[in-house]
């Protein structure tokens, strides 16, 4: 509605999480490096608590994108309503081992030799279990008999459990000190402080772009805070309808009697609820409304996706785990998928990319079913970035993909995205089978994660910390020189002025501009800096 009126490419505000709009205030960034420490230093058990909104999201969703799946193998759990035995039969699916068995000390021989493959072959294992507060004390238990398979020397698996404050309750109980006695890492993450919570109200306006920026007022900006307390949800909620009364009063500046009268109307649909309650509350009517809007926006999306849309287009669609509701007509991609094994499914994607990246097909073999992306990857010389958002963002990464599909039923399959056809996605469907489809077909079954495919011939590790130093830093700023975004002179350290590159050359792409380089960075900068040469999505039917 207000769109328009200020010109934003699309809603700034919104309850659902939306990696464009990532922000990383002080407390994010501070639970990020305690995560990461843990995960490094094999800590073994890693908490992460916060209230409802504090955005453990955020920082669940940054940490899965900066842990390379060369050295780790990760997997995350985010349904609190499961047994013990569930809990274990998911793990195992998760990594891509036997899950079927319906003995828990089977299940655990099977993981306990994942590991120590892993191990072996020096990856560390990382398991993040989101709204553990919610977990049954037994299920818990569960988790720390797991945390038991370990070395001499090493834990062979770090556990990172995710949830409200009622986790570090939880903990307290006497049956569970054990459990809690082996958490060397805890982080409990606070709302953002007045600073932050300005700041991250510019940066949602400035993502969401557009011809002009509605001002808020000083005034304006402290009553959000003094209402939302930090909380980054209610800072959404209450900064939204804000936008909604400037629009209806015809004004750009957002005051503080603009802002008061925002508070006043969310508090007064909020009447029956506290704060907190409230926030959950919210969540839940945002997911329910994404179903609709998430589709609209993907098919709006596509209708033009022939040139490379500005990264602001991306379509708000974040919740892989909601499905849009289907009608009781046929749907062909899920028909064609159930054909298929899941194996038989990976194998085929991977071979459709394997062309066109110009290396030799894999054969499907007896364990086809128990491999993951990784694995065919490390057979044929390429690497993997797994890429979790939605649809446009992953269009305008320009890269041929695998996409990760859940059958209604249960089980996954796996199709190979290679492109465009007159608006339309053109997927990897077997011969004799219909190969493009609507977004919405798509949208319906795919589970939001995808696996990029893409070489490193340089061998650029990733980096992350300013001052770090190394003949690969001397090639990474030659990279940035080339695709037009450093023109310091070329040494070997990684200082100010590089960092400052890539925050540019990642803001220019899509990326999250945290300075920090990752696979996505790299393989985006290999193609950008002419270093090496990379398949791009076909279009077809395009002028």
């Amino acid at each position: 509605m207000y769109c328009s009126y200020f010109g934003f490419l699309e809603k700034p505000f919104t309850i659902t999480p939306n990696p464009q709009f990532i922000f990383l205030s002080k407390n994010h960034k501070e639970a990020f490096a305690h995560l990461l420490y843990g995960i490094d230093n094999h800590a073994g058990f890693i908490e992460l608590t916060g209230e409802v909104g504090t955005g453990k999201t955020t920082v669940l969703r940054t940490l899965l994108n900066q842990l390379d799946s060369d050295s780790y193998r990760t997997a995350l759990i985010f349904n609190p309503s499961l047994s013990a035995l569930e809990l274990l039969q998911n793990i195992n699916h998760e990594y891509g081992i036997p899950s079927d068995d319906q003995v828990n000390s089977r299940l655990l021989d099977s993981l306990n030799r994942f590991l120590l493959r892993e191990n072996a072959a020096g990856r560390t294992v990382v398991l993040v279990i989101d709204e553990a507060q919610n977990l049954e004390p037994q299920v818990l238990e569960q988790i720390r008999l797991i945390s038991n398979l370990e070395t001499e020397r090493d834990k062979l698996i770090q556990i990172v459990l995710v949830g409200q404050p009622e986790l570090r309750e939880k903990l307290r109980r006497s049956e569970l000190r054990q459990l809690s006695q082996r958490i060397m890492v805890r982080y409990h993450l606070c709302p953002m402080d007045y600073e932050d919570t300005v700041a991250y109200i510019e940066h949602r306006l400035e993502v969401a772009g557009g011809r002009r920026f509605p001002i808020f007022t000083s005034g304006a900006l402290k009553q959000v805070f003094r209402y939302s307390g930090g909380l980054p949800r209610l800072i959404n909620v209450v900064c939204d309808r804000a936008l909604l009364v400037a629009y209806s009063k015809g004004t750009e500046e957002i005051t503080a009697r603009t802002a008061a009268e925002a508070i006043a109307d969310v508090k007064k649909e909020a009447s029956p609820f506290p704060v907190r309650q409230m926030a959950r509350i919210a969540g839940i009517t945002a997911v329910a409304a994404l179903a609709f809007y998430g589709l609209f926006a993907l098919l709006r999306g596509l209708s033009g996706v022939g040139g490379v849309p500005s990264p602001a287009r991306s379509v708000v669609a974040e919740k892989r785990d909601v499905r849009v509701a289907e009608t009781a007509a046929s749907h062909p991609l899920r028909e064609i998928l159930a054909k298929q094994t899941e194996g038989g499914s990976l194998t085929d994607a991977f071979n459709a990319l394997a062309q066109a990246w110009g290396v030799p097909p894999i054969a499907r073999g007896k364990d086809s079913d128990s491999l993951r992306p990784e694995d065919l990857t490390a057979r044929s010389g390429l690497r993997v970035s797994r890429f979790t958002g939605n649809m446009g963002a992953l269009l305008r990464m320009d890269y041929p993909a695998i996409l990760e599909m859940n059958l209604p039923e249960g089980g996954r399959r796996y199709q190979a995205l290679l492109g465009t056809d007159k608006g339309k996605l053109l997927l990897s469907a077997p011969p004799g089978e219909r190969a493009s489809f609507t977004g919405a077909e798509v949208e319906a079954i795919w589970s939001g994660r995808s696996y990029l495919l893409w070489k490193n011939p340089l061998n650029i590790p990733p980096v992350a910390k300013t001052g770090t130093r190394g003949e690969s830093i001397r090639t990474l700023k030659k990279m940035l020189r080339g695709a037009g975004f450093y023109q310091g002179p070329v040494n070997d350290v990684f200082d100010d002025a590089a960092v400052a590159a890539v925050r540019r050359f990642q803001a220019a792409n899509g990326l999250e501009p945290d300075g920090v380089v990752g696979n996505q960075t790299l393989l985006l900068l290999y193609r950008a800096g002419g270093m090496s040469a990379s398949p791009r999505l076909v279009k077809k039917g395009e002028s």
